[in-house]
């Protein structure tokens, strides 16, 4: 019972920072859940065969009203790009499909690496350049271009986050004001995490190894704990990255890219 209401206390945690970090950055908190719930999970003797399967599953479950309360919080302050949701939201829902159909082909490693290495990247140019020159001067259109949202969608998913830590960094490099980059990705995070889950969902359906009172690889009891603070928390989030200028935001998110790129290459090494 002690061990349970430890666990209880900490998801609970858990959650209330990823609500802040969602209405902050526009993520769904899930570079916070998925790590804490997987060692939440080793403590309960899962199987360490599919700990992280029912940690992502889990993570992408508690973003569905994160990204909400997230998103509705921004398109109240006219933070939300509803035109480029429009065009994108087909392409980031089928690359989420895909991203939960794949992740158990994909070693986490290799996702682990090509994550870490590209939000470094895009880290080092928000921190040190914020004001820097973007790769064009609005969000492209045409068929190639779908390849994007599709990819945001599908990466995000297999890792079990709500897409802002792709989507702000995309949106910014085509010269979108960072809190409307910020906005349109906690919308872009519903639009990832429903599916998502659902794909968790079915894909461990038949799975005996789950633990109890869970969904497939979707964990309720962790859902239940966790996914009222993040909701309420979120608004906090998303009132203090209002109170930050532009550059400032700009550079805040750099350092949070920053913090996540050294996590996962440190989880990739080891």
């Amino acid at each position: 019972m002690e061990q349970w209401f430890i666990l209880g206390i900490a998801m609970l945690a858990t959650g209330a920072v990823a609500g802040v970090l969602a209405g902050l950055f526009g993520i769904g908190g899930g570079i916070v859940i998925v790590p804490v719930l997987e060692a939440a999970l080793g403590v309960l003797g899962v199987d360490p065969a599919i700990r992280m399967h029912v940690a992502v599953g889990t993570s992408l479950a508690t973003i569905i009203p994160t990204s909400m309360s997230s998103a509705l919080a921004h398109h109240r302050r006219d933070s939300v790009d509803v035109a480029i949701v429009k065009r994108w939201a087909i392409l980031v829902l089928l690359g989420a499909l895909l991203g939960a159909w794949i992740a158990a082909q994909v070693h986490s490693r290799v996702l682990a690496m090509v994550f870490a290495t590209l939000a470094l990247l895009v880290a080092l140019k928000m921190v040190l350049m914020p004001e820097s020159r973007n790769l064009t001067d609005s969000v492209p259109r045409g068929p190639a271009v779908a390849v994007i949202p599709a990819a945001i969608g599908c990466f995000s998913s297999m890792m079990g986050i709500g897409g802002g830590t792709f989507s702000v960094m995309t949106l910014t490099l085509f010269n979108q004001p960072i809190h409307r980059a910020v906005g349109t990705a906690a919308l872009f995070g519903l639009v990832i995490s429903l599916p998502g889950t659902v794909g968790f969902a079915v894909g461990g359906w038949n799975d005996a190894r789950v633990p109890p009172g869970s969904l497939g690889y979707v964990s309720l009891v962790g859902f239940a704990l966790i996914a009222p603070a993040t909701a309420l928390a979120a608004p906090l989030g998303a009132r203090i990255a209002h109170a930050f200028s532009a550059k400032r935001l700009s550079m805040l998110f750099g350092a949070f890219l920053v913090i996540a790129s050294i996590r996962l290459f440190y989880r990739a090494f080891t």
